[in-house]
Parts: C-alpha cells; structure tokens; sequence
C-alpha cells in the first residue's frame, strides 16, 4: 500500500530516503497543499530557517558551441545576448565585494563554452586569488567541462563548491542537447567531487519534459549526494529553439520544488531562473522546500533583488546568517 502523504512526511524526518524503484506517484497526484506543508517540515528539519543567498557574473559571454536548446549564449541561436572574453579579475572582484556586502553568503563565476582553458582559465584563478586574499564571501564557479588539475587550481585559489547543471532526465537530455551528453555531465560532476569540491547541480523544468522527468532528475541528483539543487523555471529567450515553449504554471513548479525537497531533504533545494513565475516571487516556496537562491536582477531572474529577496525573508521569519554546512565534508555520491 502506497504511504499518505503524512505518512512519507514522517518517514522521510525519521530518516528514510526515497530511492530510484520507489513509487513515486504520489507526487504527480498528491493534495499540492498537503505536498507544501510537508516539504516544510522536512525543510525546517533539516535546512531550519537558513536560507542561502548567492549571486553569480557572468564572467565570459557568448559564441558556445553548445547547443543547448534553451540557451541564448549558444552560437547556434540568433539572440541579442552580448558577447565579451572572459572580464578583468578587477571587474569581477569588485563584484564579489559589493555583493560581500550587501550579506549574501557566496559568489559564483560563470561562464559560457564547452569549457575555460588556456589563459582565460589563468586569467579565473587570478580573480578568485584575489577574492580568496581579502573577501570571505564563499566562492563557487561554473566553467564547463573541466579536467581534474583544473578542479585542483580552483580549490587551491579559494573555490569551494562547482556548479553543473544536469539540465533534466537522461531519458530527456537528447531532445535538449546533442553536443555533449547526460553521461558526461555525471562523470564531470563526479570528477569535482572526487576532487574535494562541493557540486551544485540541477535543471531547468518547463522544456517539455514529463513529470516522469523530474523525479528520475531528482532522483539522479540524490544518488550523486548533491549538496546544492537549483530549480531553474524555463523562460523562453527569443531566438533559441525553445522561445515557443508554453510557459509552465506556479502550482507546477511548486510541486516540483516540494517532491525534490522530498527525494533531497538535506540539500539546498534554490530557486533560479523563472522565480516571477512562483507566488510572491518565491515567498511561498522558501516555507515549502527552497531553503535557497539565486538572487540579484540579471536575465532569467528579472525583477529579482537582493534589497527584496532581504524583506521577503524578514517577513518569513527566515534568515541567510551563517552557515549551517558549509565546513561539512564534500558529500560523496551515493550510487553509481
């Protein structure tokens, strides 16, 4: 007999843990109400009323290879996105400070292309150097497809946790790229924990991929003991292949947000991109499983601010200070 929602709630606080074979159809079918209320008490359980603020700069814009469909920096789309190498460690340092002080609690540098090599990459280990030596904010990065010295330098200049993305489910991620795989992004991410670093790593819904989808992501990401899920709600760029995708509703995306509280109740559950499409801008889902966010105004998180995402937490009774895992060990995955 399959559990009540109560009941999963219950068993996921005394410690079970959903696993790939489990029935998981009590989340596509499930009260959505019921569904928020207990992904909040998993939430509080294990993340309290921490929520983690980071923002990100983009460090090198445009011309990838890639083709990802959703993507405006790929050379195969016609967007007005701007193009520029990779900026000058300054420019990015300045960033780092400013958002340093405004209170959130890490900085990421992105950027776009298969991968940084060459002296683009020198050019990142400088700037984190730099951040490393004055700033205390934590320092995350998101470069591609990195070999393992190069995981080795960015630990070494202060990096501390790596994102990447794995977009969706394997059954899906050929209808959304062909130019790398679902395997390789698994092997990438376990190469980054394999060298000491934290991996942040999610997907975007919305793309036109099942509920079925979803849950084998969520699940995905549980067997590799990500420490740090965003949820990015598709908006469609003019210009890429997906810019006609029918946008998915809030009490969609809220439902995906509680299940993946569920299947990863110790992890960072972060809103991303597409937040404008929750309630309140995501007030309702830092009480019903995002314990975590993206936040400053840049493309895909329009209308998002620091000054607001502050307030909003405020009226919650939620707070970003200190850290509640952050000296842990790098969570090793769980299955292969």
């Amino acid at each position: 007999m399959t559990a009540s929602l109560p009941e999963l709630t219950q068993k996921i606080l005394n410690g079970y843990r959903l696993k790939r074979g489990d029935n998981l159809e009590i989340f596509k079918t499930g009260d959505l109400d019921e569904l928020e209320k207990g992904a909040g008490a998993i939430q509080t359980q294990y993340r309290h009323n921490h929520v983690d603020l980071c923002s990100i700069i983009n460090g090198r814009s445009g011309r990838c290879p890639e083709d990802c469909k959703y993507c405006a920096q790929s050379a195969c789309h016609r967007t007005d996105i701007k193009e520029y190498a990779f900026l000058p460690k300054e420019e990015i340092y300045a960033a780092a400070k400013k958002n340093q002080e405004a209170g959130l609690n890490r900085f990421a540098v992105v950027t776009a292309g298969r991968a940084l090599t060459g002296v683009e990459f020198d050019k990142a280990i400088d700037a984190f150097e730099m951040m490393k030596k004055d700033l205390s904010i934590g320092l995350c990065a998101s470069m591609g497809f990195l070999n393992a010295e190069q995981f080795r330098r960015l630990k070494k200049a202060g990096v501390t946790s790596y994102h990447h993305n794995l977009e969706t489910s394997k059954r899906f991620f050929p209808y959304i790229c062909t130019t790398h795989t679902y395997d390789d992004k698994i092997r990438e991410i376990k190469l980054a924990q394999s060298e000491g670093l934290r991996v942040c790593s999610g997907g975007i819904i919305g793309m036109g991929e099942t509920w079925d989808d979803r849950l084998d992501m969520a699940i995905s990401l549980s067997e590799l003991g990500i420490h740090s899920i965003p949820i990015n709600i598709l908006m469609p760029i003019p210009g890429t292949a997906l810019e006609h995708q029918p946008r998915i509703s809030g009490e969609d995306a809220m439902r995906t947000i509680a299940f993946f509280r569920y299947i990863n109740p110790e992890a960072d559950i972060r809103l991303a991109a597409g937040r404008k499409v929750l309630p309140g801008n995501g007030a309702v889902a830092f009480r019903s499983g995002a314990s975590a966010t993206i936040t400053g105004d840049m493309l895909t998180t329009s209308g998002t601010t620091i000054k607001g995402d502050f307030a909003i937490l405020k009226s919650l009774g939620l707070s970003n200070d200190g850290s509640i895992d952050e000296e842990e060990d790098v969570p090793q995955q769980i299955a292969n």
